[in-house]
């Protein structure tokens, strides 16, 4: 089997004289998290800056809103985590990048690039039956989905063919 880099740093960049020939990201899933991002952001902090006037009986003080803006910054930085998804395509492999991590597969062990019925986003087919969810090519996409798991089995085709 052979071996698969998981959380490499600089997986961002190909080998040395060697280039990615195709990348995709989704795209309604990012305006949709950077708005969420930004409700979630602008709801903490009106609720953090109005926290002290009331009569609610209870005495907040100026940390208790700093810290109520300081959760809607984290809250809006969790959302955005789900702009992180990308598939990037070469001659060395797959590179797919979800929300926490960062995977590169050669071609030797890749099998297909498939789009399951009823599933959300594609899936990259692995070999010994194994397979990995990019969900950077999403069904909400449409024909840009549609699109971008036919550039990435060209991609397979390409390289995986073998010389007559």
């Amino acid at each position: 089997m052979p071996v698969v880099r998981t959380w490499r740093r600089g997986a961002s960049a190909p080998e040395p004289g060697q280039a990615w020939e195709f990348e995709v990201r989704p795209r309604r899933a990012i305006r949709t998290a950077v708005a969420v991002a930004i409700v979630i952001l602008v709801f903490f902090t009106f609720g953090g800056l109005l926290l002290r006037t009331g009569s609610t009986g209870v005495n907040f003080r100026f940390a208790d809103q700093i810290a109520m803006i300081l959760i809607g910054v984290l809250g809006a930085g969790a959302v955005l985590l789900l702009t992180r998804p990308r598939v990037r395509a070469g001659a060395a492999g797959v590179s797919v990048r979800n929300i926490l991590g960062d995977h590169e597969y050669p071609w030797s062990y890749i099998r297909g690039a498939s789009f399951p019925d009823r599933k959300s986003w594609a899936r990259l087919e692995l070999a010994d039956d194994d397979y990995v969810p990019m969900l950077a090519i999403r069904s909400n996409d449409k024909a840009h989905a549609a699109d971008a798991i036919e550039r990435l089995r060209d991609l397979g085709a390409k390289y995986t063919s073998t010389p007559d």
